[in-house]
């Protein structure tokens, strides 16, 4: 199973949407998926059609025996999507009371990477949709993978928690053993406006190494789909924006073959 965390200290720049639109390519290419929600706000929760409010089991159950994970207890947490090779660990707005209770408690930062193992042999891919401020939830999405997506909306403020989320990745990358590769995706894209275009160009000058070249639009579809809580590419998979993660998908896959090869 490769395992992609997708996060930035920003909220609004696109996590929920590039996690969706990525599984949601790769279950239809037959990959068997699960999609992790590890934000409170349960953006990704609802997105599939479950309230993160009511929910009586979530993720939050993983963090409730000392760092440890009963066997089994992950796949028990598991929810049917409108994809049938996709299935979600559902979030709830109890995880937001983690970082009162983790003081104190040992071994939480890898409750997710040790629920992932007991998922190694049930899918392909496993997709973090990261909260988007720096705490155990984060920290368990950043230990977990092997490969990070950084979504960036094409405005000035988003670039601020671009700089903030690579500090924190030199933070994580000291107690791994190996640094975790990472992708800058533009996101919300509008060619139309002065504020895209300018933050392109200094992302393309600032972190020529790390970025996806290319970038994914404003595009309403994606909205659309988030409405009928089915992927963007069951929606339209002819879109503008499933276009463009189609491309972004292509891109990290090649870096995973190329990771191999190294």
């Amino acid at each position: 199973m490769r395992v992609w965390a997708i996060a930035n200290q920003k909220g609004g720049v696109g996590k929920t949407t590039t996690t969706v639109a990525l599984a949601g390519l790769l279950a239809d290419a037959g990959k068997r998926v699960v999609v992790v929600d590890l934000d409170p706000h349960g953006s990704l929760t609802s997105y599939f059609g479950s309230d993160p409010d009511t929910l009586e089991r979530s993720c939050f159950d993983l963090f409730q025996y000392q760092g440890g994970v009963p066997q089994g207890l992950p796949a028990e947490l598991l929810l049917p999507t409108s994809h049938e090779r996709i299935s979600l660990l559902p979030s709830s707005t109890a995880l937001a009371t983690l970082e009162r209770q983790s003081p104190g408690q040992n071994g939480l930062g890898l409750v997710v990477a040790k629920s992932l193992t007991q998922l190694w042999e049930d899918f392909d891919f496993a997709l973090i949709d990261s909260p988007p401020l720096l705490g155990v939830l984060m920290v368990n999405a950043l230990a977990a993978s092997q490969q990070l997506a950084i979504p960036v909306q094409t405005e000035f403020l988003a670039v601020k928690g671009l700089q903030r989320m690579i500090t924190t990745l030199a933070m994580i990358n000291r107690s791994r053993k190996q640094a975790l590769p990472y992708t800058i995706v533009p996101t919300l894209f509008d060619r139309r406006t002065q504020a895209s275009l300018s933050t392109l160009k200094f992302l393309r000058d600032s972190y020529p190494d790390n970025l996806w070249q290319a970038y994914i639009p404003v595009d309403t579809r994606l909205r659309d789909a988030s409405r009928a809580g089915v992927t963007p590419s069951q929606f339209d998979s002819n879109s503008r924006g499933v276009i463009a993660y189609r491309a972004l998908l292509k891109y990290m896959l090649a870096l995973v073959q190329a990771s191999r090869v190294a």
